[in-house]
C-alpha cells in the first residue's frame, strides 16, 4: 500500500472514529491489563453494565483470561449504521479490504454490534451503503461488501440453542450466521388506565383501540422515519391486517396523536404520567416504565400502567449480535456471542436481581450462585426456548413470546411507512388532526350522511404518482435487448430524455431497436394510485436521484388539499 493511502485512511479513522471513541467504556473495576472487546450498541446503560459484568466474570472463569469490555454509543441503530458504513468505505477508499471481503483483524476498531432488530443487523449483513468498484472482463461493476461476518458455529450448536429456527413468521438467527438472535422484542401498546376510566375508553385488546375517536390528541407515537422500532410496528400492522385496513388503521391512530417524536422511549415515559392514554413501546420499554411507578414493594399488577402485546397480531424480532468485518479481536468477539446463548446470560434479560429479596431465590448457574442480573431488572425475553421450558416460574415476566407472535410474513411494504405517513400525517399533523376532528363533530352534530361521506372520502383519499420512467413503463418489456440496454446504459430516466436521445439510437442501433425506442418514446407516462399492486413500481420509481424527496412533497400538498376540503365541507354544512 502506498503511503498516501494509509495516511488518508488514518486520518479519515480519526474523524469517523470520534463518536465511538468519545464514549466512555461501560466495564467496571482497574482492568488496563485486560484483553479489550469493543461493542457498538444501542442498549441502556442498565444492560451494557449487566453484560459486561455478567461476561467479564464468565470469561476469567471458563478461561483464566481477565477481558474487559468497551461499549461505544453513538446513537441508535441508525447513527450506527451510518458510523459504521463511514469506517467500511474508508477503509475500501485505503485498500484495506478486498474485493473478497478480505480484511485484516484491527481494519475497523470495532469487534460487534450489539442489539437492534433483525432489520438493521440484515442491513450489516448485505453490506446497505458499503460499496467497491472492480474491474472485471473490462467492465467496471460496483459490488457490496458485507460490514458483519459469518459466527461459524456448527449447526448442532445452533439446534442445541435455538431449536427451530421460527418465532411467528420470522427466524431467530441468519442462517448463514450474519446475525444471531441474544433476546426477542415485541412490539404492543403502553397505556394509563387511569386515564383511560376518565376518558370512558376501554384498555386496549389490539391495534384497533388506538383508532378509537375518543382519544383525539391522547395517542403519542414515534416517527418512523427516525425509529426503527416504531416502524417494525407500524409494518407488522400492515402486514397483519393488510394494505387497506393496514394503512386505514395507522391513519386513524396518527389523527389520534397529541405528538409524533424521533424517540421510542418518549411515549411510555408520557403515558406513565399521564400526559397520553396510549402508545406504542417495545415490550421492555412498555414493561419497563410500567414497573417504575409501581411503590417499593407494591405489585406491579397494581400499576396504573398497562402493557400488552396483542396476541397473534403482535411482531416479534430477534434482538442480535452481529461479529464486524475487520475487527480487532474475532476470537473474543465469538467468544461473546456464544456466552450470551448460555443460560447465564438469557437469564440476565428476565430474572428478578439478585441484590433484591427474590432474587435471592433465582436457580443456581453453573458457578453455584443465583443467575440473574445484579442490580437492574431488564424486562427483557430470553432468546432460547429452554428459558421457558425450564424456567418459566423464575421469569418476571410470565409471557411466552413464541405463543404470541404473529405468523403473517412481512410483505415488503416497509419502506412506504416514512415517506407516505410523513406526508399524511406527520408533516402536516395539525392539519390532518383539525380534519380527523371534523368529521367526528360533524357526526356528533348528526350532518347528513352525503356530506360525511363525501369529508371521510377526502380523508382516505390517494394521491397519484406520475411514472416517467421509461424503463418502468409496460411497453419497456417487450424492448428488443439492445434498446433496453440502450436506455440504461445512457441513463435515460424520464421519457423527455428518452426523446432527445432517439438521434443518437440511429446512429448506433439497428433499425429494429430505434423502432422499439420511438414506439415507447410516444408512450403516455403512468399515473398510479398507491395500491399494494402498484407499490413495487412506485418503489422503484422513487429509486432514482431525487425522486422520492420530488414525490414526498407532491403528496403531502394533495394531503394538506384535501384535508383543506373536509374544513370547507364542514364550514358549509354547519350553521353558522
Amino acid at each position: 500500500m502506498r503511503l498516501s493511502q494509509v495516511l488518508i485512511f488514518l486520518g479519515l479513522a480519526v474523524i469517523l472514529g470520534v463518536p465511538f471513541l468519545l464514549r466512555p467504556a461501560a466495564s467496571t473495576g482497574d482492568k488496563a491489563a485486560a484483553r479489550t472487546l469493543v461493542i457498538v450498541t444501542p442498549h441502556v446503560p442498565q444492560i451494557r453494565d449487566e453484560f459486561a459484568r455478567a461476561f467479564e466474570a464468565w470469561h476469567l472463569r471458563e478461561t483464566g483470561v481477565p477481558v474487559r469490555i468497551d461499549f461505544r454509543v453513538p446513537g441508535g441503530t441508525s447513527d450506527i449504521i451510518k458510523q459504521l458504513q463511514a469506517q467500511y468505505n474508508a477503509a475500501i477508499r485505503a485498500g484495506l479490504i478486498t474485493a473478497d471481503g478480505a480484511a485484516e483483524p484491527g481494519t475497523i476498531p470495532i469487534d460487534l454490534m450489539f442489539g437492534g432488530g433483525s432489520y438493521d443487523h440484515g442491513r450489516l449483513a448485505k453490506g446497505d451503503g458499503v460499496t467497491m468498484r472492480i474491474e472485471e472482463d473490462g467492465e467496471t461493476r460496483t459490488i457490496n461488501i458485507p460490514m458483519s461476518v459469518p459466527a461459524g458455529f456448527e449447526q448442532s450448536q445452533l439446534d442445541e440453542w435455538y431449536g427451530p429456527n421460527q418465532i411467528g413468521a420470522q427466524q431467530l438467527y441468519d442462517p448463514q450466521q450474519y446475525w444471531l438472535g441474544t433476546a426477542l422484542s415485541s412490539f404492543g401498546i403502553v397505556y394509563n388506565k387511569d386515564v383511560l376510566a376518565r376518558l370512558g375508553v376501554e384498555p386496549p385488546k389490539d391495534f384497533t383501540s388506538l383508532t378509537d375517536p375518543t382519544l383525539r390528541g391522547w395517542v403519542v407515537l414515534a416517527d418512523p422515519r427516525q425509529s426503527g422500532s416504531i416502524a417494525t410496528t407500524f409494518d407488522s400492522i400492515l402486514s397483519y391486517y393488510g394494505w387497506d385496513k393496514g394503512w386505514r388503521i395507522l391513519r386513524e391512530m396518527s389523527a389520534n396523536t397529541r405528538y409524533f417524536t424521533n424517540s421510542s422511549t418518549k411515549p411510555p415515559i408520557d403515558v406513565s404520567q399521564g400526559e397520553a392514554a396510549m402508545g406504542l413501546a417495545i415490550d421492555f420499554y412498555g414493561r419497563g416504565q410500567s414497573q417504575a411507578v409501581v411503590p417499593p414493594g407494591g405489585d406491579p399488577r397494581d400499576s396504573r400502567v398497562g402493557y400488552i402485546d396483542p396476541a397473534g397480531s403482535v411482531y416479534i424480532d430477534a434482538d442480535p449480535v452481529s461479529i464486524l468485518r475487520g475487527g480487532p479481536n474475532p476470537d473474543l468477539a465469538r467468544s461473546f456471542v456464544a456466552f450470551t446463548l448460555t443460560p447465564e446470560a438469557q437469564a440476565l434479560w428476565q430474572f428478578p436481581a439478585t441484590s433484591t429479596p427474590r432474587g435471592k431465590d433465582n436457580p443456581t448457574g453453573v458457578d453455584g450462585q443465583p443467575m440473574g442480573p445484579v442490580e437492574y431488572e431488564l424486562r427483557r425475553m430470553p432468546v432460547r426456548r429452554i428459558m421457558y421450558d425450564r424456567y418459566f416460574p423464575h421469569m418476571i415476566d410470565r409471557v411466552d413470546p413464541f405463543a404470541l407472535a404473529s405468523k403473517t410474513e412481512p410483505r415488503g411494504w416497509r419502506s412506504s411507512l416514512g415517506p407516505m405517513m410523513g406526508a399524511f400525517a406527520i408533516d402536516i399533523a395539525d392539519e390532518q388532526r383539525s380534519a380527523w376532528a371534523a368529521i367526528h363533530e360533524a357526526k356528533a352534530a348528526g350532518l347528513d350522511s352525503d356530506t360525511i361521506d363525501e369529508m371521510e372520502s377526502h380523508f382516505y383519499a390517494w394521491p397519484l404518482t406520475t411514472i416517467d420512467d421509461p424503463t418502468l413503463h409496460p411497453a419497456f418489456k417487450s424492448l428488443s435487448p439492445a434498446a433496453a440496454e440502450f436506455l440504461k446504459s445512457n441513463r435515460i430516466r424520464n421519457f423527455a430524455a428518452l426523446r432527445e436521445s432517439l438521434l443518437l439510437a440511429q446512429q448506433s442501433l439497428a433499425p429494429e431497436a430505434v423502432g422499439d425506442l420511438e414506439r415507447l418514446a410516444v408512450q403516455t407516462p403512468e399515473e398510479l394510485t398507491f395500491t399494494a399492486d402498484n407499490f413495487r413500481t412506485i418503489r422503484e420509481y422513487w429509486r432514482g436521484p431525487g425522486r422520492q424527496q420530488q414525490s414526498e412533497v407532491a403528496y403531502t400538498l394533495f394531503f394538506r388539499a384535501q384535508y383543506r376540503r373536509i374544513l370547507e365541507l364542514a364550514s358549509a354544512a354547519t350553521p353558522r
